[in-house]
């Protein structure tokens, strides 16, 4: 029995999936490289912008820069999570073209490939999901993890002065882990519709998921409750949303 990750992998299919992305990985590394190149010139543009717009840099709060290179370094950093989040999106879109024919002994739900109308509904919900993402860091988590921050230095009496580097990094992260945390849903239906993972070993290991993902929370945000909540509690609800609308639309099927 191949368990593979908290055992949801059914048997054999692990490895099936491992051998299809590793038979794709020079078409996954090609894809990286373009949006790694294209996301440089982005990256100057972002950091401007987060320069420029009201609401990330607190009331008493001062931006230095430590190094020379720390700029160069910070565009190279941005550029790399855009060509990380495309690589992902080209993984989903892969495995919900190639269905069954990409993990042998697939279920039913993808015989041969969802087509292309399959691939066009995936990535409607990736750019929905992402958009919701974007939004919900934007209006909701940034916002109070930045103040958040500030408040607790002043409060020490301390003077607040952040790196640049630091504070873009975070920022970017926290956008980039919520756009991606919320393709959680596009994940879980398309390997349960390529039989590819196990729902009753999901549902079983459900405490176990719940305390990675608070675990992941609390090391991109401040380590307390409300903070880890914020992070972590979306790709859980999301989660959730995720199992249910699968297991209604199996029924139906």
């Amino acid at each position: 029995m191949d368990e593979g990750l908290l055992g949801v992998f059914r048997d054999g299919k692990g490895s099936a999936l491992l051998s299809h992305l590793e038979s794709r990985g020079h078409a996954y590394l090609a894809i990286f490289a373009v949006f790694f190149i294209a996301g440089y010139p982005v990256a100057e543009w972002l950091i401007q912008w987060l320069l420029d717009s009201d609401g990330f840099v607190p009331d008493g709060v001062q931006v230095i820069i430590l190094q020379p290179l720390e700029m160069i370094l910070l565009r190279l950093r941005i550029a790399a999570q855009i060509a990380f989040g495309a690589m992902a999106v080209a993984i989903m879109i892969d495995l919900s073209w190639s269905g069954g024919k990409a993990i042998p002994r697939g279920s039913a739900s993808l015989p041969s490939g969802s087509g292309a109308s399959g691939v066009l509904a995936v990535i409607i919900s990736i750019v929905a999901l992402g958009g919701l993402g974007l939004t919900y860091a934007h209006n909701v988590l940034i916002p109070f993890l930045l103040e958040y921050l500030a408040e607790d230095t002043a409060a020490s009496g301390l003077q607040s002065t952040w790196q640049l580097q630091s504070w873009v990094g975070f920022v970017t992260g926290l956008y980039f882990s919520s756009i991606l945390g919320f393709q959680v849903p596009v994940v879980v239906i398309v390997l349960l519709r390529a039989d590819i993972i196990d729902r009753s070993a999901i549902e079983a290991n459900r405490g176990l998921i719940w305390f990675v993902a608070l675990f992941l929370g609390a090391l991109i945000s401040p380590p307390d409750p409300i903070s880890m909540f914020l992070v972590g509690g979306p790709m859980l609800v999301l989660l959730e949303l995720a199992l249910a609308l699968e297991r209604v639309s199996s029924r139906r099927a």
